[in-house]
């Protein structure tokens, strides 16, 4: 299958999510994969077969040599990849590096809801190179609420045990992805996470649309709750004495108030560079295009009939690259445009329109944004000495009147 390619830089891949189990032991209340609106993982195979396995690897590898490429991120996902142990997930990592060529790194990643994690499976995992990130809401059990087995029995307890285990192993640990509780304390949720010794947090917005709100509180009385939250976060991350974890969210808006190009697709304007292998083999865009419509990451390309080249081609793919081009008259006449990027690509979709509108996180990015810049220039332009989060920035800092307003 050959794609007429969309005005769009062919930047090539270099993470590669590869989904090596598609069910999961948690039945989240919020989870956009088994409670939204694709159903597509219900036909597939539970685990990736070794056919698919050595497959994707080889494809890996041609994509590596085509584009001359020194180091790739693959991560190995679910579903809960841990629900068949580490086994599959070392031989994912021995078929990788059986067919990478000389001189080309693989960053290997494994994200949990580590309810499975136990001392053996670290151990074999961290030997085998692995870094492991887990999934929660908060650093105790009332925070962790939503994040339920399927007999409705919360899985704070193994999962906090996953914690405490991988705060022993900082060169393991990856890091802990938070998905926001809108009704959650953010002081208590930032504080209770620090507490898990994590090196990085990343804050993420609900996937949600214009046609699939986001959850409010119950009596909103701001217009940028999310926002809101977020500031109330960076605030008390920012003002820290001691040295704290990296917040990607925070961290990626602070470079691209520098001029830094983004490395996430939360925000700013780079090109994309993931893409994601399922357990049959298909090659899909991003999950979180599960969340607007059934089929909205199918390709309909596979690792057995397709090269990753191909995919670049995908008219799905490349409308992801296309950078302000991409975006709605609105989101191109923003001020904030290159710092907002128009926020998550999924976050954008309106049934009947598409995709070109802001995204309906679009006041609250604002209000985080600003935020950031004006605690960036007070700090900066301060006669004293910035804390931990405050040394990210330069010494000194001409902003755009437009950040400040």
């Amino acid at each position: 299958m050959v794609f007429q390619s969309l005005e769009a830089p062919a930047v090539p891949f270099r993470q590669f999510v590869l989904k090596t189990h598609s069910r999961c032991n948690l039945a989240c209340t919020y989870c956009y994969i088994y409670a939204g609106p694709d159903r597509s993982w219900r036909a597939r195979p539970p685990h990736a077969p070794p056919g698919t396995v050595r497959r994707t690897a080889l494809r890996i590898a041609e994509h590596v040599r085509t584009h001359g490429l020194d180091e790739i991120r693959v991560d190995l996902h679910g579903g809960e990849p841990l629900l068949t142990g580490p086994g599959p997930l070392l031989d994912q990592a021995a078929a990788l590096r059986a067919v990478l060529p000389d001189g080309c790194r693989a960053h290997l990643g494994v994200q949990t809801n580590g309810t499975l994690l136990t001392p053996q499976a670290l151990d074999a995992l961290a030997a085998a190179g692995f870094r492991i990130g887990l999934s929660l809401d908060g650093g105790t059990p009332g925070l962790n609420r939503r994040r339920l087995d399927h007999a409705g029995r919360p899985s704070w307890a193994a999962a906090s045990r996953a914690a405490r285990l991988l705060a022993r192993r900082p060169d393991t640990f990856a890091g802990i992805l938070c998905t926001i509780d809108i009704t959650s304390d953010p002081a208590l949720v930032y504080g209770s996470l620090r507490a898990l010794g994590p090196p990085m947090l990343d804050f993420l917005l609900p996937h949600a649309n214009w046609t699939s709100r986001p959850p409010l509180p119950p009596d909103p009385v701001s217009r940028t709750p999310y926002g809101d939250w977020l500031c109330t976060v960076f605030d008390l991350w920012w003002d820290e004495t001691e040295p704290a974890p990296r917040i990607r969210l925070f961290t990626e808006i602070i470079g691209l108030l520098l001029g830094r190009p983004s490395s996430s697709e939360a925000v700013g304007l780079s090109p994309v560079v993931a893409l994601v292998v399922d357990t049959d083999g298909a090659i899909e865009q991003v999950d979180s295009l599960k969340s607007a419509y059934e089929g909205a990451a199918a390709t309909g390309l596979d690792v057995f009939r397709n090269s990753f080249d191909e995919a670049l081609a995908h008219p799905g793919m490349a409308a992801r690259r296309l950078g302000a081009d991409g975006l709605c008259a609105r989101c191109r006449a923003c001020p904030l445009l290159t710092v907002c990027g128009g926020g998550n690509y999924a976050h954008r979709y309106r049934a009947g329109s598409g995709f070109r509108n802001p995204s309906v996180y679009c006041a609250d990015l604002e209000r985080v944004i600003r935020h950031i810049a004006a605690r960036l220039d007070t700090e900066v332009h301060a006669d004293r000495t910035p804390g931990p989060a405050a040394g990210l920035a330069a010494a000194s800092v001409n902003w755009p009147a437009a950040y400040k307003t």
